[in-house]
């Protein structure tokens, strides 16, 4: 009774499970993502309140990118993913290095460093926003030692980076533990050999440790990117988009078009955010995948 499928040559494979097992997943799948998402693209050409629709076609993507407060959220979501993807990469890595090896209290500096991942990011945000106001703790333990601490979320220069440092901490431990994983992944007789030939620990951090954690890099740089690009919740704790526009990345432009009233804006800048997602993560997925296999 099961059907058969065609593959791997001139194979037959009983297929597992029959289609029909397959329609409750398609169902939710078309509920949750394949009509909103269609929905919104149609919404995204339209001037739309909750009683009527207006089409106008381009109108609102002219006017996003028309915007300067709306051009520097575009810029904005490019560093903020970037940097924050890139620190959590270098940074999880290294420490998962170190807290794989002979260290000292290790089971419980591995707690520390997972700690800020299970606290929630507003109450992250806000915390941080007491301890960097200029009169904070982290201005008043700078001034002890007689340096002047700087205005990390009021002063435009300093504001972005401090919500990326921010993030980083925040994050950084998931991107440790799926790179200890890794590391717990790669077979010791590998290690040996290179110590019993001569090789130091940047020889084989670089011949051994660093393409056999290849798949981790790549599951790391893919879900930290994908949150940078979408953060939201964590800046809008902190300076909510401000000093001015400093801090403003495309989540926080969308919310506040919304709170204006401006409902086909703010759907027009969802789907580009969607097609930014979708732009920066698929070729660099693929890209991953095949260095993955190569590795």
């Amino acid at each position: 009774m099961s059907n058969k499928v065609k593959g791997f040559g001139s194979k037959n494979i009983s297929r597992i499970y029959p289609l029909w097992f397959l329609v409750p997943g398609v169902l939710i799948y078309a509920i949750l993502f394949a009509y909103p998402t269609f929905t919104s693209l149609y919404y995204s050409l339209t001037r739309w309140t909750l009683f009527d629709t207006e089409f106008v076609g381009l109108d609102n993507f002219l006017l996003f990118f028309d915007r300067p407060a709306l051009t520097s959220g575009f810029i904005n979501t490019i560093i903020y993913a970037f940097l924050t993807s890139g620190s959590k990469v270098i940074l999880g890595m290294f420490l998962a290095i170190w807290l794989s090896g002979a260290v000292f209290a290790k089971d419980y500096l591995r707690a520390v460093v997972f700690f800020p991942v299970l606290v929630s990011t507003v109450g992250v945000g806000i915390t941080f926003k007491e301890l960097m106001e200029p009169n904070g703790a982290i201005n008043s333990s700078l001034t002890f030692f007689g340096i002047p601490g700087p205005y990390w979320l009021t002063d435009p220069s300093y504001a972005l980076y401090s919500i990326i440092a921010i993030d980083v901490w925040k994050g950084v431990g998931i991107a440790t533990v799926i790179y200890l994983a890794g590391l717990a992944a790669i077979p010791q007789e590998y290690k040996e050999a290179a110590v019993v030939d001569g090789a130091n620990f940047w020889q084989r951090f670089r011949k051994i440790t660093l393409p056999l954690l290849m798949p981790a890099t790549s599951t790391v740089i893919i879900l930290s990117l994908i949150g940078g690009l979408r953060s939201f919740d964590l800046i809008w704790a902190t300076t909510k988009g401000g000093p001015g526009f400093a801090t403003d990345v495309l989540a926080s432009v969308i919310f506040k078009q919304y709170q204006a009233g401006f409902y086909g804006l703010s759907t027009a800048g969802n789907v580009v955010l969607f097609i930014l997602v979708a732009v920066i993560v698929y070729p660099l997925s693929a890209y991953l995948n095949k260095k993955t296999v190569e590795a």
